[in-house]
């Protein structure tokens, strides 16, 4: 099982703008092989501030994520919303079980 968890940032006045690309891309992604969950969280108590949590089957799962067209078109959008401050972490569990 592969977990990756992490931020990103953007302007809090992009965020209505990410909205309809952000929903996009988490739908796409729910639905490849391999993705057992995805989705992204606005902070309450910071704005602009936004995290990431994805479960994948395999890194191979998580490979073929990255080279997706829907994927692809995030990465094209995130620029022009203005995304920084990326920090995204990737972790390996024996048996995807919670502690």
């Amino acid at each position: 099982m592969i977990l990756v968890v992490g931020t990103f940032r953007m302007p809090p006045e992009n965020i209505a703008a990410a909205l309809p690309a952000a929903e996009r891309v988490v739908q796409a992604t729910r639905a490849e092989d391999g993705c057992h969950a995805y989705s992204y969280a606005q902070d309450l108590f910071d704005p602009g501030l936004i995290h990431v949590s994805e479960k994948w089957r395999d890194r191979e799962a998580l490979q073929a994520h990255f080279k997706s067209a829907h994927m692809q078109a995030w990465i094209a959008e995130r620029a022009d919303l203005q995304l920084f401050d990326r920090n995204i972490r990737v972790y390996e569990s024996d048996d995807g079980q919670p502690v």
